[in-house]
């Protein structure tokens, strides 16, 4: 873990002035200026005061207090745990983005958007397991932007003074989507002079042979050796700011750029081909579909070879050998993907207060990015039924033949797939461009009264650009006339450039051209945010405990939301993806009263004993109702060393905009790509017709009658789909409505500061989160999964819709209201998240030696999952994937962190050791509620074991205005686990989980501060 973390934080910067009118939403109080080398010992002291809710231990200069809390008071104690990770934590790290520093979180369910060959290039931050919908993010107090296009990417890592994560529902502080906890960002906003952040960092990997290498070697493919640098990443911030008018001005700004080398696939031995493992237990194999071939892959269709896959023989001949593994002929089809993305990035921005008078003080900020990424995908000319003219000049006798034609025969059906090159693949692009802009005023009214009026507004713009196959183009340029030496396109399309698609390696630039084209797509969300909030301390009116030094304290909100979404295309993209131009919008209105009542301070047995209350009201545009969130807070500590806290909340988060889209609006399409057969249709194998897998009595709660069991009606390959170019059951996403989902959350915590330990500070929190009435996407096979397994429950088997004449899955026409299998968004029975973090830190000091830190942070994850139905078991998934466990929780993992610094602060050494608990395959489980079969039924690949990675960091302060640091992440170069089929468990084609696991190796970074 290059962090520390702390369940309930304060911290203690040099100097500065305290603002109370200024409250961070999840962090209060005061900012400062970071130099190089800065005073680390005070910020550990200060941690350890935090963690035991005791800010008054630290020194009062400059107090930053993070409590999870609107009330703005100095010696306020958390009742619900929070961590924080500071600045010195990130800059050990070296991260080029802020997903780098969240990952390392027990706390939060990983993502890896640069890892990950189909991302969109935005980050985005999903707490314990229940996905980015349900955390709220802020910077500085306010509002990231929609939720929908969320992009932690916006803020640069050396511009962070801390990240603060408050997890558990707390709704009624911070809004209703603030389901899973909050994440504020804190930015250096205070910052005097000019300053300049470099990091640059690359991977240093042995490649060692794995099990996928002669696999790799045999399919024809490569599987590298030996050692290698690559994947480098530079992340440069320039900030400058300034004091004017005896300080009451204060103007900062910074410019930020960032870049990514691609590292492809096949950079590394354990990804020198897409690993499958076809059958239970069975042998591991290169996946070569989807078929093609850079020599050309062509299937007849009809013939005496009618079926047959045949390939171009790659020696030039003009002959045909069958398809199959080797040099040649299978290609590897994931070659061109990334194992990093490509990327550039740049943001700016700029911070501006002015100080009107001790009552009020305006403020203002504003950041602007623009960031574009890529994803490689193979070129790949394909077609059904593409129909080749026997004169065509490029076709050899033997061909000829293999393929059909013959005397009197004009033209021949073919399928073609037929890879243009490995290096002649084509990028999808994705420009993210946005701006975010805040402003407001804030002050103080008497000594009772802060307020804070203000708002966000955010905008976030992408251009989707894929790259696909032009309608026509491919039959236009396969129909060849004219001859070997001068072919032409026999149709006489304008500007059609001839297809021998019966020689092999075909990699002409023009070909490529005329065949492919692009599109673009356009999506852009804004978010209008304004809130009032204002603070007071009653107590300044006599309204306090009789037992209890400080009075009762309120927090007064208000805040009116609009979210936006609106999409459009390009007229040669909705010709080849179809689709319509949308707008969305949501208007909310919310108002949130809290309380906070000490009770009893600094009595025997009673050093402290305080409630807090929160209630919230929210209106949404897009619900006719109305709906309210709450929280019961308290804190009792018997004593300064010891603090109990627990807390209970009640959130309901609303649908978003595109959540509310993705319910309502009705696609008709082919199951499963034609893959999906109805489970009450006669099973066919080799042609012959057996039994249907489902029962009788499960066929019945799906509306069929007994008479049509086992027909052959029934065969969804009797239907073709609404586009007439498959065969497939009918699948209609969307017709649902999308309700709010409730959740329940409770925490209960210890603290412990023991005085007989100086320095020593131990946490332990346990956390139960129940979301009823859930949202989520579910595709068909939840329904039919579900019901087949179920034996018929009613819950599932209603998304089986059929033909109440015919019984089958068939919709004819997309007003169609029967026929098919339902999947969308929709509301889904409950989801339920559990387990306890336990937090520590320890300051040792060595007198003229220097100092030992010591922080930790630990996760126990108990349940992870949900249940489907009333009349389903729960689905624990904690420490399993596969079937739908989809989260990869382990049940435990930790972050350990050791640092030693001289006594001068000159030189101090950072040793971190992160351990990520095992993952078992749910197959192997043994418990039926998440798919298992009987333990250890599968005996290889069933489980990956515990990880260990550790990291150095050395940071030398070796002038006042100048620091630099190096680091070695992944220290010892661990390899990655191997996981089969791994896109059906993270997403990825590399063999394994890279969300999780660090999956390129060694990274070595440097990294520099200089004041000037």
């Amino acid at each position: 873990m290059g962090l520390w973390t702390l369940p309930a934080m304060a911290q203690q910067a040099p100097a500065a002035t305290p603002n109370p009118a200024s409250p961070d939403a999840v962090t209060q109080a005061a900012q400062a200026d970071p130099q190089p080398g800065a005073d680390a010992e005070v910020a550990s002291d200060t941690r350890a005061a935090a963690i035991a809710g005791q800010s008054g231990d630290a020194p009062s200069s400059g107090e930053i207090v993070v409590t999870g809390t609107r009330i703005n008071r100095p010696n306020v104690t958390s009742a619900a745990p929070i961590t924080s990770v500071t600045q010195q934590d990130i800059r050990a790290q070296a991260p080029v983005n802020v997903e780098d520093v969240l990952n390392r979180l027990p706390q939060v369910a990983p993502d890896s958007q640069q890892t990950y060959n189909d991302s969109d290039g935005r980050q985005r931050i999903k707490l314990r397991t229940l996905g980015f919908e349900r955390t709220l993010v802020l910077i500085d107090g306010k509002r990231l932007g929609t939720q929908n296009g969320q992009d932690v990417g916006i803020i640069p890592p050396s511009l962070l003074e801390r990240v603060d994560v408050l997890t558990g529902g707390a709704s009624s502080v911070y809004g209703s989507d603030a389901v899973a906890g909050v994440v504020n960002f804190v930015l250096r906003k205070d910052f005097e002079g000019v300053q300049l952040d470099a990091n640059y960092n690359f991977y240093n990997h042995n490649n060692k042979d794995t099990i996928v290498s002669p696999l790799a070697r045999n399919a024809g493919f490569t599987s590298p050796r030996g050692l290698t640098n690559d994947g480098g990443r530079a992340d440069l911030t320039l900030t400058a700011g300034t004091k004017l008018f005896d300080g009451k001005l204060h103007l900062s700004g910074f410019v930020n750029y960032r870049k990514t080398d691609e590292v492809p696939l096949t950079s590394r031995s354990n990804a020198g081909c897409y690993l499958t493992q076809l059958e239970l237990n069975g042998p591991l194999s290169c996946g070569l579909t989807p078929s093609s071939s850079t020599s050309g892959l062509i299937t007849p269709q009809q013939g005496t070879n009618k079926g047959v896959q045949l390939v171009n023989n790659p020696d030039g001949s003009r002959t045909f050998v069958p398809f199959a593994a080797g040099p040649g002929n299978a290609s590897n089809y994931f070659s061109g993907y990334a194992y990093q993305r490509p990327s550039e990035r740049v943001n700016a921005g700029g911070f501006a207060t002015l100080e009107l008078a001790p009552e009020a003080e305006l403020y203002a900020s504003g950041i602007w990015f623009r960031d574009k990424s890529y994803n490689n995908y193979p070129t790949i000319a394909s077609g059904t039924n593409i129909n080749v003219n026997c004169s065509n000049p490029y076709l050899s006798g033997t061909q000829a033949t293999a393929i059909g034609c013959g005397a009197g025969v004009p033209s021949v059906p073919v399928n073609i797939a037929y890879r243009l090159g490995e290096n002649s693949d084509r990028p999808d692009t994705y420009v993210n461009t946005g701006v975010r802009l805040t402003g407001g005023v804030r002050g103080k009214v008497g000594d009772a009264w802060t307020y804070d009026v203000g708002g966000v507004y955010a905008r976030n713009h992408q251009d989707y650009i894929p790259s696909f196959g032009i309608a026509g183009n491919l039959q236009n340029a396969v129909n060849v006339g004219g001859t070997a030496a001068a072919p032409t396109c026999a149709s006489g399309a304008a500007g059609c450039v001839p297809f021998d698609i019966f020689s092999a390696g075909n990699t002409d630039p023009a070909l490529i051209n005329y065949l492919f084209g692009t599109g673009t797509s356009v999506t852009t969300g804004t978010l209008y945010d304004v809130q009032a909030n204002m603070t007071g301390d009653l107590g300044k009116y006599g309204i306090t405990s009789p037992f209890a030094e400080q009075g009762l304290a309120i927090a007064l909100g208000t805040e009116y939301r609009k979210d936006t979404l609106k999409s459009s295309a390009d007229s040669a993209y909705r010709a080849r993806l179809g689709g319509n131009d949308t707008y969305l919008s949501q208007d909310v209105w919310e108002a949130n009263i809290e309380v906070q009542a000490p009770l009893i301070e600094h009595k025997p047995f009673a050093e402290l004993v305080q409630l807090n209350g929160g209630y919230r009201v929210s209106k949404y545009s897009s619900n006719p109702s109305t709906f309210n969130t709450w929280k019961v807070e308290g804190v009792y500590a018997p004593v300064r060393d010891l603090t109990f806290r627990a807390s209970f909340n009640k959130a309901q988060r609303a649908p978003t905009v595109v959540e509310i889209r993705q319910a309502s609006n009705i696609e008709f399409a082919g199951g499963g790509s034609g893959t999906f057969n109805d489970f009450c249709a006669p099973t066919v194998v080799n042609g012959v017709l057996g039994a249907p897998v489902a029962s009788r009595e499960v066929c019945r709660a799906t509306g069929l009658s007994d008479a049509l069991y086992g027909s052959q009606t029934l065969l969804c390959s009797n239907n073709p789909t609404p586009s007439g170019n498959s065969t497939a059951c009918s699948v209609r996403s969307g017709g649902f409505t999308a309700d709010p989902e409730t959740a329940y959350t409770q925490t209960y915590g210890l603290v412990v500061k023991p005085r007989f330990i100086k320095g020593l500070v131990f946490s332990v929190d346990r956390y139960r989160i129940k979301i009823d009435n859930s949202l989520g996407y579910n595709d068909y096979s939840y329904y039919t999964d579900g019901c087949l397994r179920s034996g018929g429950d009613q819950y599932f088997c209603q998304g089986i819709v059929r033909n109440p004449t015919t019984g089958t899955l068939f919709a004819n026409g997309t007003n169609a209201t029967t026929g098919f299998i339902r999947q969308g968004t929709t509301n889904y029975y409950t989801s339920i998240a559990q387990g306890w973090d336990f937090q520590a830190q320890y300051a040792l000091d060595l007198d003229t030696i220097g100092r030992l830190d010591f922080g930790f942070n630990g996760s126990l994850t108990t349940f992870a999952g949900g249940q489907d139905s009333p009349v389903q078991p729960e689905r624990n998934c904690a420490g399993y994937y596969g079937n739908g466990c989809g989260q990869l929780i382990p049940k435990w993992s930790h972050g350990l962190r050791t640092t030693y610094t001289t006594m001068d602060k000159k030189f101090s050494a950072s040793f971190n050791w992160r351990y990520v608990g095992s993952l078992t395959n749910a197959n192997n489980s043994g418990d039926a509620a998440i798919g298992g079969t009987p333990e250890r039924a599968l005996t290889n690949y069933y489980r990956v074991a515990p990880q260990n990675y550790f990291d150095l960091a050395l940071n030398f302060a070796i002038a006042k205005q100048f620091a630099l640091r190096l680091i070695a992440n992944n220290l010892l170069d661990k390899s990655p686990p191997i996981v089969p089929d791994s896109y059906n468990i993270s997403l990825a084609r590399s063999n394994t989980i890279p969300q999780r696991y660090d999956s390129l190796g060694r990274n070595i970074a440097i990294g520099t501060t200089i004041n000037f």
